[in-house]
C-alpha cells in the first residue's frame, strides 16, 4: 500500500506551516514519519509543489515527487502521483498537516478497504476515519469537519456545521447549541469528527479527478462531498487515536506542546 501525502507550500491561514519547525524537525517530516511507521505502508511519497519541501524531504531520506502548482486540491496533487504508479495500486491519502496521525489509524482504514470485495456492489469506494470531540468549542467551530455516519457504517453526509442538530436539547437553551452541549456533556457523542485521511484504489481516485467540483462541495468547500453526490460509498472507522489538522497558529502551538512532552518523555 502507498501513502501520498500531498505537501502544498501555499497556505492562506498558517503560510509555510509544513516548513514550520516543531520538536525538532520540520512539521512535515513528522507527518511522512507517521504515515512511514504504519504496519500497512510499503512506500511513503510527499507530493509537493515546493522545492524547498520536496529537497528537505529527499535530504532526511524520504521519497518526494514535484508536482504542478496549478492542482485545486490535494486529491488533485495525489492523481498526478497516482498516475504513474501500478494499476490496482491502493492509496492512502494523508494530509502533510497532520503531524500527530497515528500509524494505527492509517492501518485500521488500510484494512478496511483491503477487507472489501470489489465485486459487491456495497463495497466502499473510500474510506476516511472519525475521531470524538473533546469539547462543545470543536463541535461548533467550521473549520472542524463533521461526519454523520449510517448504521451500516458508511457516511450520510459531511459538514462544516454542527450536525446532526440537537434541536430539542438547544431549545432548552434558547437554541444555543454550543450551552446545550456544555450543559448536557453526554450530547458530544452524537458528533463525530472526520479526520484527513482518505483510502481509495488508484482508479476510483482517477476517475474522482475527472469529476467536475459539486454545489455542495462549492458551498461546504468539503471535496469529499463531490463523492457522495456522485454516488461514492464513504466506508467510515472510528481512528485509533486524536489528531490535530494544523490550520492556524494556535494548532501549531497545540502540536508543538504535544510533540516536545513526547521527546522529553522518551
Amino acid at each position: 500500500m502507498i501513502a501520498v501525502i500531498p505537501a502544498r507550500a501555499a497556505s492562506v491561514r498558517l503560510p509555510g506551516k509544513l516548513l514550520r519547525e516543531v520538536a525538532g524537525k520540520p512539521l512535515i517530516l513528522h507527518t511522512l514519519e507517521r504515515a512511514r511507521s504504519a504496519r500497512s505502508v510499503s512506500r511513503a511519497i510527499v507530493a509537493t509543489d515546493d522545492e524547498s519541501i520536496h529537497n528537505l524531504v529527499v535530504a532526511a531520506g524520504g521519497e518526494a515527487k514535484m508536482t504542478s502548482v496549478s492542482h485545486r486540491s490535494g486529491s488533485d496533487r495525489i492523481a498526478e502521483v497516482a498516475n504513474g504508479l501500478p494499476s490496482g495500486s491502493v492509496i492512502v491519502n494523508v494530509q502533510g498537516d497532520e503531524p500527530l496521525i497515528s500509524p494505527e489509524t492509517i492501518d485500521r482504514a488500510v484494512e478496511a478497504m483491503l477487507a472489501r470485495d470489489e465485486h459487491d456492489p456495497s463495497a466502499p469506494d473510500i474510506v476516511t476515519v472519525w475521531e470524538p470531540f473533546e469539547d462543545a468549542r470543536e463541535i461548533v467551530d467550521g473549520n472542524n469537519v463533521k461526519v454523520v455516519v449510517g448504521a451500516d457504517g458508511y457516511a450520510l453526509y459531511f459538514s462544516r456545521s454542527p450536525i446532526p442538530w440537537p434541536r430539542d436539547e438547544s431549545l432548552r437553551y434558547g437554541g444555543d447549541a454550543t450551552r446545550a452541549i456544555e450543559s448536557e456533556p453526554e450530547l458530544l457523542s452524537t458528533f463525530r469528527k472526520h479526520a484527513g485521511l482518505y483510502v481509495y484504489t488508484r482508479e476510483y481516485l482517477l476517475a474522482y479527478t475527472n469529476m467536475e467540483p459539486t454545489p455542495l462541495e462549492r458551498i461546504e468547500m468539503l471535496e469529499q462531498l463531490r463523492a457522495l453526490e456522485n454516488g461514492a460509498r464513504i466506508k467510515v472507522v472510528e481512528a485509533a487515536g486524536r489528531s490535530v489538522g494544523v490550520d492556524t497558529e494556535e494548532d501549531l502551538e497545540k502540536v508543538r506542546r504535544i510533540l516536545e512532552e513526547a521527546v522529553l518523555a522518551a
